[in-house]
């Protein structure tokens, strides 16, 4: 028969063992612990760390004080010409004010959700519905052919707006970092649309740098008009008629030189006896 001091003893350190860790455990880094005592929600934060708290009747949440990732997919919004788009995901990046997360944990309880390794996200679900309603109403601002070139540009108005929502009721507890566009799919129509608007895009684009090419050309044609006149007004300007004479007589010398000219054509108007060699 074992004594019974022998099973008194391993019992008594078990109940020790779970006495001590009952009465203490750590917060992560980035995150922060929400005391109750009977009831009582304590309005301190507990700090990253080791914690001691009242074993069975205190209590400790961890909450996350760090960015928190809300995915929102297959939505399915209408744009601003009523065309409803096939499917949208969008990821928001929140965070909460670690000195205001007791405060949220009182105000919101229900509707923080709990995370797979095992913290608290804080107003959870509230956030969920705030940003799917801004998608929405955002989305609606826009013709569904500009939706997929203004993709950054939404992703600020989303985030912009939700952040509204929030300052409304909670000014400067919850801050939006930002807002991600993982992906946006039209209706088929809207694609088709898409498409040939970029194609007559791209024809458009193709047609103004051959537009620019015959101006340069033009442009190359005037200018070279415009040398071609100043120099023959140049030209009209040096030929005086005293010019001429000497060009004339230069003419009639060079006849004259080669000793079997019989014939000197003079034009009309010029005051000029023309030299005539008859040949011995």
């Amino acid at each position: 028969m074992i004594p019974v001091s022998r099973i008194l003893i391993p019992a008594a350190l078990v109940a020790g063992l779970l006495l001590i860790t009952s009465t203490a455990g750590t917060i992560q880094t980035g995150n922060v612990g929400i005391k109750t005592t009977l009831g009582i929600l304590s309005k301190d934060e507990i700090e990253p760390g080791v914690y001691f708290k009242l074993p069975l009747i205190s209590t400790v949440q961890e909450f996350s004080a760090k960015d928190i990732v809300i995915d929102i997919s297959d939505l399915t919004p209408k744009a601003k010409d009523n065309l409803s788009l096939r499917d949208m995901d969008v990821s928001i990046y929140y965070r909460a004010n670690p000195g205001a997360i007791a405060e949220l944990s009182a105000k919101y309880a229900s509707q923080s959700a709990r995370h797979p390794d095992g913290y608290f996200m804080p107003a959870y679900e509230l956030i969920w519905r705030i940003a799917r309603n801004a998608c929405y109403e955002e989305i609606a601002r826009l013709d569904s052919l500009l939706i997929h070139t203004q993709r950054d540009q939404l992703g600020t108005a989303i985030a912009r707006k939700i952040q509204e929502e929030l300052d409304r009721t909670d000014k400067g507890v919850f801050s939006i970092s930002r807002v991600v566009i993982r992906s946006v799919q039209t209706d088929p129509s809207i694609e088709q649309s898409i498409q040939q608007a970029v194609a007559n895009q791209k024809k458009l684009e193709a047609m103004q740098v051959q537009t620019e090419i015959a101006k340069k050309e033009a442009d190359i044609k005037v200018t070279e008009a415009r040398g071609i006149s100043e120099a023959n007004r140049i030209i009209a300007g040096s030929l005086t008629r005293e010019y001429l004479q000497h060009e004339a007589n230069l003419a009639l010398l060079k006849f004259a030189e080669k000793g079997n000219t019989n014939t000197v054509v003079v034009p009309a108007g010029m005051g000029v006896t023309p030299l005539i060699n008859t040949g011995k």
